[in-house]
């Protein structure tokens, strides 16, 4: 039989009235929902029809549907029957809010201690009572505590103790104060939380259009692209391509969000400022935002078939129209490899 892989979050058994807490509707009921309370090992709690709406209620289904996980408030709670009553009408956008961010948070620290646990064949109650509920208690919570231990381990799980009782030389119970865990489960709690919350950089991207038809027009968009690559730092490194003439992209990653979008922001008013010196024009297709992997994945297919289209016309990669226009695939690409990369 393996180790014991379920409890809940929070040292306490059950939530406190006029709580929000986060449920998963179980099942409908003639007289309402039957719920589980994610933060409390899934202990049972009902939400009668009542307390579903402010509103008069036309269609039950419209308001629960089973599956569906959602922040309700704590009406009462009898700990002897193991009662639980709940509302969803009574929840404010507030209470929301401060429910789903501590959920998300607890989440996490959830799931790395049921990973330790898993894995070093510890019982899940025993970390939680031996070290995550006491984070909980000095740092509010344990997530907080888990953030330190990412860079700092020893100031955080150090401090942790236990005490057990032994005999002694004389025949006599002493108790001893010991390190709240192994040393192995200690390092494979640190290992969990760094590979599970070190931050991971952002990827911002902004698209403009740029044209400039002056002779020499190539030139000067490879001069403005410069510019813009100069608005970076070794934080936020800003790098500019083209997609297809007249759009380019223009991306940066960054642990900061907020300053990630101001480089952007200055590389293409760097930019824009430098091409209008020689009479071009910039057009900011969509602003500096952060970009998920699959928008990523979406331009390098764009751009990819896009090559793909150029390589089968022929004959138009020295065409001297498009050169004056200053818009040509090939020369800004081919002449300028560092700007590209």
């Amino acid at each position: 039989m393996g180790p014991n892989l379920e409890c809940r979050m929070y040292e306490s058994r059950y939530p406190e009235v006029d709580m929000a807490v986060m449920i998963q509707v179980k099942n409908i009921a003639d007289m309402g929902a039957y719920v589980s309370l994610l933060e409390y090992n899934n202990i049972e709690g009902m939400i009668l029809f009542s307390e579903l709406s402010r509103r008069r209620i036309r269609s039950v289904s419209s308001l629960i549907k089973v599956g569906r996980i959602e922040p309700v408030m704590v009406l009462r709670v009898d700990k002897e029957k193991g009662y639980i009553d709940l509302s969803k009408r009574r929840v404010s956008e507030e209470d929301i809010e401060t429910c789903e961010e501590r959920y998300n948070k607890s989440k996490l620290v959830h799931s790395i201690m049921r990973h330790v646990a898993e894995t070093m064949s510890a019982d899940l109650e025993e970390l939680y009572i031996h070290i995550g509920w006491p984070l909980y208690r000095k740092y509010g919570h344990a997530f907080e505590a888990f953030k330190i231990v990412v860079n700092d381990p020893d100031s955080v799980l150090n401090s942790l103790t236990r005490e057990i009782k032994e005999v002694g030389p004389d025949g006599q119970e002493v108790t001893k104060v010991v390190p709240a865990v192994t040393e192995e489960i200690k390092e494979a709690l640190v290992k969990n939380i760094r590979r599970r919350m070190t931050p991971q950089p952002l990827k911002i991207r902004a698209d403009i259009e740029m044209k400039c038809f002056q002779f020499d027009g190539v030139l000067h968009i490879k001069d403005s692209m410069r510019k813009a690559e100069a608005a970076g730092n070794k934080d936020c490194p800003v790098k500019i391509k083209l997609v297809a003439p007249p759009l380019y992209v223009l991306t940066t990653q960054t642990l900061d969000k907020e300053q990630g979008i101001l480089v952007l922001t200055k590389a293409i008013t760097a930019c824009t400022e430098a091409i209008e010196q020689h009479k071009g024009k910039l057009i900011v297709k969509e602003p500096p935002r952060a970009v998920s992997e699959r928008d990523d994945k979406l331009l390098a297919e764009h751009m990819a078939k896009l090559r793909n289209e150029n390589e089968e016309v022929s004959g138009d990669e020295d065409s001297a129209d498009e050169e004056d226009t200053g818009m040509g695939d090939v020369d800004v690409e081919n002449a300028a490899p560092g700007i590209m990369e």
